[in-house]
């Protein structure tokens, strides 16, 4: 009896405990659902260069003394709400180095991840009211696209809930970031323009209208040689008969389709175009290259080979309008690519794209003859492809989450929020990987896959722990360790650049490591076989392998003489990455590296002997991951590629010939002209990470001189807008390519990729296959600066871009409309002088309108307009088919 009595008791008080916490977590629940629904969150940049005005950035630990100061505003819409149980949970991509409220504090968790919590000064969040915290960030707040979304509560036992003002996955962020307005310089020496319609109606100045007639049968990218003639063949009625002799099926129907696109139907009585593939007509063996005689009669082509005829094509189909009739005129093109290499790097890492868009990306890489696909399939922040045998790589690495321990998915990053069901999460299947090899494969591109190591590799190693984890539970302890990627006695203390811990970086140490390698080598080469492209180049990456606290803009707080532009952290606590791996410390002892910041070149050379040994001969990786190899000849492929991304005002424009003068192939990447997630223009509402250059807008692509990299220092102007000399004082045997990259930290969407990507990729496409005749060839030791040196034939450069421009908003942007791509449309410069409107745009073709109510009734503009005195005039422009407009601005008089 007394037994049952003592069971009864227990009974009832697990009963009561079990009551307890689900009235706790009820409690806890309705706390995160009124905060989520009641809180209103503003984010406000109050100060960019907060180092000029009282504020010590350097004893705050700011990499070289740079700081912000913002305001957070939590506005409480509702009734009051007095639980300390909660935390907020936001993405910031300035590390936060000061909090100025005593009620909370901010913690750094990992990447951008940061929390804020109540203290114990904490008084509630009083009905309808707002509580400010003011806090000091590292560098500058300079775009409000740097603010990220997606803000949410949660608190113990609670499902996390999305701060409401905050929920977007687009750029329209204004419900919750105030306009940065006047703050969007990022020092005092910052000489940039900011673009209003006034100063871009400046900078479009030189820009005019050419005639249909003008542009008449140019081809973009621009051919080697073509003569026009005076004929035109109509092709609407009649069609096209395609006799392309030599050319495979699949890349015919790729033809076929684009003239079924544009309504031209393939038929057998149809204006004759034959091909043939004949090399032994080409003095130099050139892929690509091709011979096209258009007469009134048919066309010929001339090939060096199948994808000359498939370029030839693309020629034939650029000289052709949408809204026009649908003639071709008479001409006679000689034409080769002038780098091997024309690409495109898409980071799905960061943020994930969707099939269609990578899809469509490629239709247009094809249009514009652009042949090499980067594709950067991993990163700190997610693993986008399925391999088999490591299902963790995707159900963990492909996924952010809130969950703290990791085992279920990454914790989330750039604005993913708590869910699973954003763009920051999601991978690729084999299946769809295959299907887009064989879409690339059909358009003559080759798949470059990317697997980022030994850093950037947090999700693998993540994704990797939870493998281990569970296997251990299983006592299957050998095949735990089989592909474990970290050593368990690294404690190490390192920093990556965005802000990621040691689990950022893969051991190179370990031979578990290589296992790793071999094993996703091996199961991407047989999609790639499987697809019938077989993988000929692999991506190493190897960039940024380093601690950012131990680099130039840090120094150490014991230093008796400190400067005032450095960040003072203790760095007695910091360790290069790897240092206390006892694993990596007996590579030193074997005298196997000379020190620990060799590893990561040492590892791309162990790496280099897996990719050999699975038959493939070619090895690209980004330059700094072999900066401690002594040259091409330390690895164990026939050739190995370099992107190179330094900044040319930073030097870039003298190291590159660096890599080239060791042995390597070297691929023209620099940030400051090619990197296409940076902004289009000096304006804090355009988006895009602003690192290396303020703006890559299509002007100054178009103006980049790949292949002579000094000669930019006469044409364009460095980070801050100013002139900067530069010269190569070795010699320079050529690039081997030109390469856009499409980084997508704060690119969610598949529209946002099309956005950055287009019109922009078209410029970087005429340089990868045209060298104009303004281009100069390297010359050792030539110095260039603007304002200075006059080496340029400024003339030429000018009638080049305008033709260019012309050819892009009158012809171009249509058949980008036609299919559907969501590109960017410039906003028309605009001025008001003496009561009249005048407007212009940098893309003539565009519709241009203006509106003098404030927006509410808009009139097309065709020639200067009288304002009334008081009218809010406002600008922006439409595509050709009407169905789009740009971003609205007003103009001040």
């Amino acid at each position: 009896m007394k037994k049952l009595k003592t069971a009864i008791l227990a009974t009832s008080i697990a009963s009561l405990l079990s009551i307890g916490v689900t009235q706790s977590a009820y409690a806890n629940q309705k706390t995160v659902d009124l905060m989520s629904a009641q809180l209103n969150v503003k984010y406000t940049v109050n100060d960019n260069q907060a180092n000029d005005h009282g504020i010590n950035c350097a004893a705050l630990g700011a990499d070289w003394a740079a700081c912000n100061k913002v305001t957070i505003s939590l506005t409480n819409k509702g009734s009051a709400i007095n639980d300390k149980d909660w935390a907020i949970y936001f993405s910031s991509i300035r590390m936060i180095l000061s909090v100025d409220n005593d009620q909370f504090k901010i913690t750094h968790l990992t990447g951008d991840l940061h929390k804020i919590e109540p203290t114990d000064k904490f008084v509630g969040f009083p009905a309808k009211s707002t509580i400010e915290i003011p806090m000091i960030g590292e560098y500058w707040i300079l775009s409000e696209s740097d603010i990220m979304p997606r803000w949410y509560v949660t608190s113990t036992n609670a499902t996390p809930k999305i701060i409401a003002n905050t929920n977007t996955d687009s750029d329209n962020l204004s419900a919750f970031v105030s306009p940065i307005n006047q703050h969007w310089k990022r020092t005092a020496d910052d000489h940039n323009i900011l673009m209003t319609p006034v100063n871009r109606f400046q900078y479009n100045a030189d820009i005019e209208n050419l005639s249909a007639e003008t542009l008449r049968g140019q081809i973009l990218p621009t051919p080697s040689k073509i003569s026009i003639g005076n004929e035109d063949i109509t092709l609407d009625s009649q069609g096209v008969n395609l006799v392309l002799n030599g050319l495979n099926q699949d890349s015919l129907a790729v033809i076929q389709t684009e003239f079924k696109a544009l309504n031209i139907p393939i038929t057998q009585q149809g204006f004759k175009i034959q091909a043939t593939i004949e090399p032994q007509q080409f003095s130099q063996k050139q892929a690509g290259a091709y011979q096209l005689v258009i007469n009134k009669d048919k066309a010929t082509i001339t090939a060096y080979d199948e994808t000359g005829i498939f370029y030839a094509i693309q020629s034939i189909l650029s000289t052709i309008y949408v809204d026009h009739s649908h003639t071709i005129p008479t001409l006679n093109v000689i034409d080769s690519p002038r780098f091997e290499y024309r690409g495109v790097m898409l980071d799905i890492g960061r943020n994930f794209k969707s099939k269609q868009a990578i899809l469509r990306l490629l239709d247009q890489m094809a249009k514009y003859k652009m042949n090499k696909f980067h594709f950067h399939l991993s990163d700190d922040e997610g693993w986008r492809i399925e391999i088999p045998g490591l299902p963790e790589l995707t159900e963990i690495g492909s996924k952010r989450c809130h969950d703290l321990t990791e085992q279920t998915c990454l914790l989330p990053q750039l604005g993913s929020g708590p869910d699973s069901n954003t763009s920051g999460s999601g991978y690729l299947s084999r299946q769809d990987y295959i299907e887009i090899i064989k879409y690339a494969k059909a358009r003559f591109i080759e798949v470059i896959p990317e697997i980022d190591m030994p850093a950037h590799a947090r999700a693998a190693i993540v994704s990797m722990e939870a493998r281990y984890n569970r296997l251990m539970k299983e006592g299957k302890e050998q095949q735990a360790n089989e592909f474990r990627l970290v050593d368990p006695t690294d404690t190490s203390n390192t920093t990556t650049v965005q802000f990621y811990n040691r689990l950022s970086y893969l051991n190179p140490c370990l031979d578990s490591s290589k296992r790793f390698v071999n094993k996703i080598i091996d199961e991407i080469a047989s999609m790639h076989i499987e697809a019938g492209q077989p993988l000929t180049t692999w991506h190493f990456g190897g960039d940024e392998a380093k601690n950012i606290h131990l680099g130039s803009g840090y120094q150490d707080l014991q230093l008796k003489e400190k400067v005032a532009f450095k960040g003072i952290i203790d760095q007695s606590n910091e360790d290069h990455p790897w240092a206390k791996s006892q694993a990596c410390q007996a590579f030193i002892s074997k005298g196997i590296v000379k020190q620990i910041e060799h590893l990561p070149s040492y590892f791309a050379e162990q790496v280099s002997t897996i990719i050999k040994e699975h038959g493939i001969d070619h090895m690209q990786a980004w330059q700094d991951g072999m900066k401690h190899a002594d040259s091409a000849k330390s690895f164990a492929v026939d050739k190995v590629t370099v992107n190179f991304w330094d900044t040319l005002y930073w030097g870039g424009a003298d190291s590159v010939n660096e890599w080239a003068n060791k042995g390597y192939q070297v691929i023209i990447s620099n940030p400051d002209y090619v990197y296409l997630d940076m902004p289009y223009e000096v304006n804090p509402k355009e988006s895009g990470y602003y690192w290396a250059t303020r703006y890559n807008d299509e002007r100054k692509i178009f103006t980049f001189a790949p292949d002579n990299l000094p000669q930019n220092a006469e044409t364009s102007l460095d980070r801050d807008g100013n002139p900067f000399t530069a010269k190569g004082t070795l010699n320079w045997s050529g690039a081997y390519g030109l390469s856009a990259q499409i980084w997508t930290e704060d690119i969610r969407s598949d529209n946002k990729m099309e956005y950055m990507a287009f019109p922009r990729l078209l410029a970087v496409a005429e340089r990868a296959w045209h060298q104009a005749d303004w281009e100069l060839s390297y010359q050792k030791d030539r110095e260039f600066i603007q304002g200075k040196t006059q080496y340029v034939d400024q003339q030429k450069l000018r009638q080049d871009w305008v033709r260019f421009a012309n050819l892009v908003g009158q012809r171009e942007l249509a058949k980008l409309d036609l299919m559907g791509i969501d590109y960017r449309l410039p906003i028309p410069g605009a001025k008001i002088e003496n009561n009249q409107l005048n407007a212009n745009i940098v893309f003539p073709g565009l519709i241009i309108e203006y509106s003098t109510d404030n927006g509410k009734n808009w009139h097309r503009y065709t020639d200067p307009v009288t304002i009334k005195k008081g009218d809010v005039v406002s600008v922006r422009s439409l595509s050709a088919d009407r169905k789009r407009i740009s971003r609205i601005e007003q103009v001040n008089e």
